[in-house]
């Protein structure tokens, strides 16, 4: 089984973009975990990681998206990130089974700065990191 991004949506609430993704991961949540919650994990497929104190409340500094604040942290299942400039993201892992997990993803924006096809390129750059 390979990794899949089986569901991209975008959706425009006045001046709100929100997009979400279901991404199948192949790989238990303890592998996939670090991904999203580590600077190394990040830098790896999405952008290098100035600051991040993982805990809810503690300071994040994206390189691509600035500065902000960790706004959900529950260890091994939940990563949201909220950027001063650049919205919030919200990572929800989920298990599939014992092998497998489900990402459920949101960035929710204002302005124009991301795409659906910029996120769904990072997600298969995670997935081919992964392995999976």
């Amino acid at each position: 089984m390979t990794g899949s991004i089986e569901q991209g949506a975008s959706q425009v609430h006045g001046s709100t973009h929100i997009l979400h993704f279901l991404v199948r991961i192949p790989r238990p949540m303890e592998t996939v975990w670090p991904v999203l919650s580590t600077p190394e994990g990040l830098e790896a497929w999405f952008t290098s990681v100035d600051v991040l104190e993982p805990r809810l409340g503690g300071a994040v500094t994206l390189r691509d998206l600035g500065a902000g604040r960790v706004t959900a942290w529950d260890v091994d299942r939940v990563a949201e990130y909220t950027m001063d400039d650049a919205g919030r993201l919200r990572f929800h892992l989920e298990r599939e089974g014992d092998d497998a997990s489900i990402l459920r993803f949101t960035h929710e924006f204002q302005g124009e700065q991301e795409t659906e096809a910029r996120w769904r390129a990072r997600f298969e750059r995670m997935i081919a990191f992964l392995g999976a």
